[in-house]
């Protein structure tokens, strides 16, 4: 396979989508971020990249606290608009037909759409140039019960998670196996249907 070679620059992809909800219940802000991701398991830790001059990088920074709210094909459009509204001169919630809801350990709001919203408090900030890096840790993981089986298992694929590409969103495609598959051993047809 030939390549061409580019100058250093942002071409990570996928990566999600997702609206960051801060500010307090009563004024709420939220914030369309593609810059985040996991960084460490134990303490549970993430991160959101958010430039300096953005009206929620303040909120951010003076809370300590913000929510990773994930995003879905239905949030799509509302996820573009919060990316490209400011905060400073509109309700974006409203523009957007979001919902505000209380995060159970934060002052900042959830978003009641969202079906998985992580609420983080800041412990760490990196200026790295044109972002800020807000390292966070993961303080609570709300969930919407319709994303969960009667034995309390998290299936993430009824929702259609939205990801972010190269300056466009994608719906969550076909699964194509699970952790591990290459190094499973296969079980055998006639086995697999004694077990059921």
């Amino acid at each position: 396979m030939s390549k061409v070679i580019w100058k250093p620059g942002t071409l990570l992809a996928p990566v999600p989508a997702v609206l960051v909800s801060c500010g307090t219940l009563e004024k709420p802000n939220v914030l369309t971020i593609a810059w985040t991701g996991i960084v460490n398991s134990d303490p549970a830790m993430t991160y959101v990249s958010v430039r300096k001059e953005r009206f929620s990088h303040d909120l951010i920074a003076q809370s300590g606290e913000f929510v990773i709210n994930l995003t879905t094909a239905a949030l799509a459009r509302a996820t573009d608009l919060c990316g490209v509204k400011s905060g400073r001169d509109t309700d974006k919630f409203q523009l957007a037909k979001l919902t505000p809801e209380p995060a159970p350990q934060l002052s900042c709001p959830m978003i009641a759409e969202s079906p998985v919203s992580l609420e983080c408090k800041v412990t760490q900030t990196l200026s790295l140039g044109s972002h800020d890096m807000f390292l966070a840790k993961i303080v609570a993981v709300n969930v919407d019960e319709s994303l969960l089986d009667d034995k309390g298992k998290l299936h993430l694929s009824r929702c259609g998670l939205l990801s972010y590409a190269h300056g466009e969103y994608f719906a969550q495609g076909r699964r194509l196996g699970s952790f591990g598959c290459s190094v499973r051993k296969k079980v055998p047809a006639n086995k697999r249907r004694a077990a059921k």
